[in-house]
């Protein structure tokens, strides 16, 4: 039984939203940590996160990270967590003002694209401040990629 939980819980966690690099051109990226509430930690450790959606907003000075979906931990109780809950990110005061002032402009959104433990065992987020791709950026991405794969082929 021990077994098991050794099995589902990772010691090196890295979740990756792969869909914002292929959304996004990341024009300046930043680490921050999150403020969890009890069995957060345990659901992230089983890597059961979404960022899918997520985005962060700027209020009152404080970073807030929303629609980054941490299931249930499977052996919480009555007091487990909400999976959907805003987080509140962490971040020094001259980044925090620097990512306020850059989101401002305008088609520039904080988006997160990582989400990791670190070697003291916090969570951390890696957050990216990005301008959407157009279609014809997203076209030139798909060919670069199938450029390389024809290349990565012939080369065996």
């Amino acid at each position: 039984m021990a077994n098991k939980d050794k099995d589902r819980i990772k010691k090196h966690v890295n979740i990756v939203n792969r869909r914002a690099s292929f959304e996004y051109q990341f024009l300046d990226k930043y680490v921050a940590g999150v403020m969890l509430r009890g069995t957060e930690i345990k659901s992230i450790r089983e890597g059961k996160v979404n960022m899918q959606d997520g985005y962060c907003v700027v209020h009152n000075g404080e970073l807030w990270l929303h629609n980054m979906h941490i299931s249930t931990y499977t052996e919480g109780t009555h007091y487990n967590h909400e999976p959907m809950r805003v987080r509140k990110l962490l971040l020094n005061k001259h980044e925090l003002r620097k990512l306020e002032k850059n989101a401002e402009e305008q088609g520039v959104t904080i988006i997160p694209i990582r989400v990791f433990i670190n070697d003291r065992g916090f969570a951390k987020v890696e957050i990216a401040l990005a301008r959407g791709k157009k279609l014809y950026d997203k076209r030139e991405d798909i060919k670069a990629r199938d450029v390389k794969r024809e290349m990565d082929r012939s080369s065996y």
